[in-house]
């Protein structure tokens, strides 16, 4: 029992990360009186965001290296998420961050004392930041319960008007926008072999982290139609554990499917062979903007605002489905913070909801729209009756 109980503390609790900050933050403490900003030598990102806001970081980083080509740039990032950074985008060393494991912790503890961190998102991480030493703390204002604002050196205000996560995130670092996203800028990473699917083809993406994000499955069905009547191989593509979604839209394996079959950087490789990808509002929906993939993405409880292109992915071919007023989407959080008034999002549990109605709302027409104003080529006819 005992190796079992410490093998939990150590690997899948925060009690024991929580004990060595407390401990150094209260020895660096008299240090943070004679704090003051440096020229950046060592800069570190941290934060603990899901798939989709990790990629649209990319903003911040390239704003970063453009104003300090010489610094060290350390992303502290999910562990899954590390594979994607081997390319080495914008000379970023990333590094995996779980708070739960004591052991990625300690490797913060390793690099070099950062001078500047930076937390775009919850302030939770401000006690890590000092107990690192850093020099200089820089988050954005009004996270709450308000100690997580206590050790921050410099809050910066959300944007007045509605803007994108990646330019929301570049904001928090000093210096012009960055130049607009290319491809080159995010080298592939390597993966491990796996077979192709025959060209041209279109990855229909149809899982997400919430259920209320869901597609109908029939509507699934007619959008992989009417693409194979345009000549278009169609691949299915959906995470762990998602594999009866795609069963539900292609009952009958007429398709190709990667469900649950791919890692990330695999799945970065496939969406990069793709001539188009459609996809709720999910991280795979972003990942495309590294890769460069035309993608449609359907915004049912999401903000076409803030997870869009923004201006620093302002050349991606991209393509949003959304209403744009709907009526329950009223939620104003983000990241804890209920300060920004011009947010529309909904956060709502799929127990809060019984029905989906703002992916409802999204027809098959309008998403076969955005596909033909994306591909030119492709006709708007479809072929059979509607599925609506």
């Amino acid at each position: 029992m005992k190796p079992r109980f410490l093998d939990r503390m150590l690997n899948n609790s925060r009690v024991p990360g929580r004990l060595l900050v407390f401990i150094l933050l209260i020895m660096r403490l008299p240090t943070r009186w004679f704090r003051h900003p440096v020229p950046p030598r060592n800069i570190l990102v941290l934060h603990h965001l899901l798939l989709g806001d990790t990629i649209m970081l990319a903003g911040l980083l390239a704003k970063l290296r453009q104003g300090f080509p010489e610094a060290a740039i350390h992303l502290a990032t999910p562990p899954a998420t590390v594979p994607l950074f081997a390319g080495r985008p914008y000379d970023v060393h990333a590094h995996p961050f779980n708070p739960k494991r004591l052991a990625s912790l300690l490797a913060l503890f390793r690099l070099p004392r950062p001078d500047l961190v930076i937390i775009p998102a919850e302030n939770r991480y401000s006690p890590l930041a000092a107990s690192l030493g850093a020099r200089w703390i820089v988050g954005f204002e009004g996270d709450t319960p308000a100690w997580k604002n206590w050790l921050i050196d410099e809050l910066r205000p959300y944007p007045a008007n509605p803007t994108a996560w990646p330019d929301m995130a570049a904001s928090l670092a000093e210096g012009p926008p960055p130049k607009a996203f290319q491809t080159r800028d995010w080298p592939a990473p390597p993966c491990r072999d796996f077979s192709m699917p025959p060209k041209p083809y279109c990855v229909l993406h149809v899982g997400a982290s919430s259920p209320l994000r869901h597609w109908i499955p029939e509507r699934w069905r007619g959008l992989a139609a009417w693409l194979e009547d345009q000549g278009y191989a169609i691949v299915w593509s959906g995470g762990p554990g998602e594999e009866a979604l795609v069963r539900q839209c292609d009952p009958n394996g007429e398709y190709l499917s990667f469900a649950g079959k791919l890692d990330l950087v695999q799945l970065w490789h496939l969406l990069a062979g793709a001539t188009l990808l459609i996809s709720p509002d999910t991280g795979i929906a972003h990942l495309s903007k590294a890769t460069g993939t035309p993608s449609v993405t359907l915004f049912g409880p999401g903000s076409a605002i803030i997870y869009g292109p923004g201006q620093f992915w302002r050349e991606h071919p991209y393509r949003a489905v959304t209403i744009a007023e709907f009526p329950c989407r009223d939620g104003r959080m983000l990241f804890e913070r209920t300060t920004v008034n011009w947010v529309r999002h909904c956060a709502r549990p799929a127990s809060a909801c019984a029905k989906a109605l703002c992916m409802e709302a999204l027809t098959l027409a309008a998403v076969q729209d955005a596909v033909s104003a994306l591909l030119p080529t492709l006709t708007a006819e479809q072929p059979g009756p509607p599925v609506e």
